[in-house]
């Protein structure tokens, strides 16, 4: 890879920097995209202590990379996005990673692959991660700042997928907690 290349690479994942989230900070700042990917990377190296038998590094690669599609698209809420929305963003996100440096796009194919065939450890870590942090930006965010459906959604959203995971289980209940004290359940 050149500099130029390396450049380039950057000057795209910028984007995400100004790309809103539909969340929420606790000071009312509408969130970043980058902001979420390098929460859930955090996340990710917290944890290695909990899931030893797992390639952290792999899960903190994957929530670094997981929404570099949204570089082309913005960021489209679960709840909105439609499947004609998520192939038209794999569609211009595939089309980037093969535009990459063949080694870059090599490595960035493999973990896209391993994301979203969701068979390995640590492609699970990371889903749990990704919907998580969701669940915790909102609970750090101020009520009124909620759309409707999210009190709900706060309520039973991500418990299928820490199903594999004691652990991530019970932070998922520490954060049910954390939603019904907000929401005054």
């Amino acid at each position: 890879m050149t500099p130029r290349e390396y450049l380039e690479i950057l000057h795209t994942a910028e984007k995400l920097k100004d790309t809103p989230r539909h969340c929420t900070t606790t000071n009312r700042r509408t969130e970043s995209v980058a902001e979420h990917s390098w929460r859930i990377s955090l996340m990710a190296f917290l944890l290695r202590h909990e899931f030893p038998e797992a390639d952290m590094d792999r899960v903190t690669d994957m929530c670094i990379i997981h929404d570099l599609g949204e570089c082309f698209t913005g960021d489209i809420p679960t709840f909105v996005k439609t499947d004609d929305d998520r192939k038209i963003e794999d569609i211009l996100l595939e089309n980037w990673v093969k535009s990459l440096p063949s080694e870059i796009s090599a490595d960035m194919t493999s973990l896209y692959a391993e994301m979203n065939e969701q068979k390995t450890l640590e492609s699970r870590i990371f889903k749990a991660l990704d919907k998580l942090e969701a669940l915790i930006q909102h609970n750090e965010s101020p009520l009124d700042t909620w759309s409707e459906n999210e009190y709900e959604l706060n309520k039973t959203y991500a418990f299928d997928t820490v199903a594999f995971s004691e652990w991530l289980t019970d932070l998922r209940k520490e954060i049910l907690t954390d939603t019904l004290e907000k929401i005054g359940e």
